[in-house]
C-alpha cells in the first residue's frame, strides 16, 4: 500500500480518539523524538520507515529524513474551513527526487508532502467509490479519507500543477514548490483550501466545503530509492488577509 493511502488511512485511525480545533505547534516542543501535542509518526507498512523528529533550525521544527523510506507525522482534528479557509507553514527540503515523476505510479515519491483531508460524507460520493471505501475498510481495517489534497514540493512539474493521485481517486495532488532553485532554503507557503478543494471536487460535491479531519507531513524515497530531508515550520489556519 502506497504512503499517500496509507498515511491517509493512519491518519482517520486518530480521528475518534482525538479531534482538537487547532494544530499542535512544533515550535513549542524541544528537540527530540518526541512530537508536541496530538502530533504522531507514521510509517508504511512494509516500506522502511523515515526518521521523524523536531530538531532545531532558528526555532524548532519537523525534520522527516528518507532514504529509500517513507514516513510522516498525522495530526486530527476538526476545523471548519469557512471560518479560518488559508493552511499557511513554511518548508525546507535539502534537495528534490531526480527521478520522481508524479504521472507514474512508479515515481511517486516527493522530497516534501503536506496532506489536507476532509470529512465528505460517504452518502454523497458514486456507488464505486462508496466500494472502493468499503473495501479498503475490509482490508485494513480503517476509513480511507473521503477527500484529500497533497501539497507537495515536486521536481520537475511546474507550481500549480495539478493531478489525481495514481493510487486514488480520493487523492488530488497540487504541486505547491518545484525544483531545486530553493532547496536549502525555508519558503513560506499559503493555500486558500476552500478554493482548492472546489478545484479539486468540486464537480462532485455542491455543498459547502467539509471540515477538515486531519493534516499530515512528511516525504518518500521508496519508490526511486533516493534520499531527501523536509522540514516543516508550524502549521496555522487563518482568515483570508
Amino acid at each position: 500500500m502506497r504512503p499517500v493511502v496509507a498515511t491517509a488511512l493512519l491518519v482517520c485511525a486518530g480521528m475518534a480518539l482525538a479531534q482538537p480545533a487547532a494544530i499542535a505547534p512544533f515550535s513549542s516542543a524541544a528537540p527530540g523524538t518526541s512530537l508536541p501535542g496530538d502530533w504522531k509518526a507514521r510509517h508504511v507498512g512494509r516500506v522502511p520507515p523515515a526518521e521523524v523528529a523536531i530538531v532545531a533550525d532558528d526555532a524548532t521544527v519537523l525534520e522527516v529524513r528518507s532514504h529509500a523510506a517513507a514516513g510522516a507525522a498525522s495530526h486530527a482534528l476538526h476545523a471548519e474551513v469557512s471560518a479560518r479557509p488559508v493552511l499557511a507553514w513554511r518548508w525546507k527540503v535539502d534537495r528534490v527526487i531526480g527521478g520522481a515523476d508524479l504521472e507514474r505510479r512508479a515515481g511517486d515519491d516527493f522530497a516534501a508532502r503536506v496532506y489536507v483531508f476532509f470529512d465528505v460524507p460517504e452518502s454523497s460520493l458514486g456507488f464505486a467509490t462508496r466500494f472502493k471505501i468499503r473495501l479498503a475498510r475490509l482490508l485494513y481495517g480503517e476509513e480511507l479519507p473521503t477527500a484529500g489534497i497533497c501539497y507537495v514540493w515536486d521536481n520537475r512539474h511546474p507550481a500549480g500543477t495539478a493531478a489525481w493521485s495514481p493510487y486514488t481517486d480520493r487523492i488530488r495532488i497540487v504541486v505547491a514548490e518545484s525544483g531545486a532553485a530553493r532547496a536549502g532554503q525555508w519558503v513560506e507557503e499559503r493555500r486558500d483550501l476552500e478554493a482548492d478543494f472546489r478545484a479539486a471536487f468540486g464537480a462532485q460535491w455542491k455543498g459547502a466545503v467539509p471540515a477538515i479531519t486531519g493534516v499530515a507531513l512528511g516525504n518518500d524515497t521508496d519508490q526511486t530509492g533516493e534520499m531527501a530531508t523536509a522540514r516543516f515550520g508550524d502549521l496555522r489556519l487563518e482568515a483570508r488577509r
